[in-house]
């Protein structure tokens, strides 16, 4: 008997292996495997601040449901930089909500979403962000998402979201290999550079332009304000930035 129970848990492990493996199958169809397949996979970062004021809080709120309904994230960052991981990297966390960067549109199926313990009106501190860049090396390493595909809530969800706040240090985070910001070696724009353009080229949805152009000032001007214009720095930041875009 004791040798036939390792038999039989050997047997259940290969069995949910296969299981696992095939996928979730329809009762209406004939299964015919094709080997020409491989695991969805995440191929953007979004990155968020909880908006609320402790890491305890903000777990309690990512494992429930709020006055908004269920909400999670694949990871958390402490204050104190402590990494938490509430959803695996290859489920659908329920973190983006509606929005569009590019032609993604289903950014939850697409992305990999880290929560940042942060109330949005205090600086993010110095051990959090080396956390971060700890861990946005880690899951571009393993997962193959481009380090440039790293972009805030706010991002793809300018008219709903503010998310991570003006205080959020994109340079830092550009200057260790994530995301993209400005180079000043570009120079300006070139003569009939249309701003607009540029702006909805780099991922910016234009539903609402005072909200788009709030998200772009608030990422790489740090300041919070909705004008609908773009003047000529602008456009010297977004000819810059898609130079550097894949």
């Amino acid at each position: 008997m004791r040798q036939i129970r390792p038999l039989l848990s050997l047997f259940a492990c290969l069995l949910l292996a296969a299981c696992a493996s095939t996928g979730i199958r329809s009762p209406l169809a004939t299964w015919v495997a094709s080997p020409n397949h491989n695991a969805r996979g995440p191929v953007i970062i979004v990155l968020h601040h909880t908006d609320q004021h402790s890491v305890q809080q903000s777990l309690d709120t990512l494992r429930s449901a709020n006055s908004g309904g269920k909400v999670s994230s694949h990871y958390l960052v402490g204050a104190d930089g402590h990494l938490y991981q509430l959803v695996g990297d290859d489920r659908r966390a329920w973190h983006a909500g509606p929005g569009r960067w590019g032609a993604i549109t289903d950014l939850n199926s697409a992305s990999i979403g880290i929560e940042i313990d942060n109330d949005g009106d205090t600086p993010f501190a110095p051990a959090q962000i080396d956390a971060l860049i700890r861990l946005l090396d880690d899951l571009c390493t393993r997962l193959r998402i481009p380090r440039t595909q790293v972009i805030g809530h706010a991002d793809l969800a300018p008219a709903r979201k503010q998310d991570p706040s003006r205080f959020f240090p994109w340079q830092q985070l550009a200057q260790a290999g994530f995301g993209v910001w400005p180079r000043d070696s570009d120079g300006p724009a070139p003569p009939g550079f249309d701003p607009w353009l540029a702006l909805q080229a780099f991922g910016y949805p234009l539903d609402d332009r005072d909200a788009a152009v709030g998200a772009f000032h608030r990422r790489f001007r740090g300041r919070d304000d909705l004008p609908a214009a773009l003047d000529a720095d602008d456009a010297r930041i977004l000819h810059s930035l898609l130079q550097q875009s894949p």
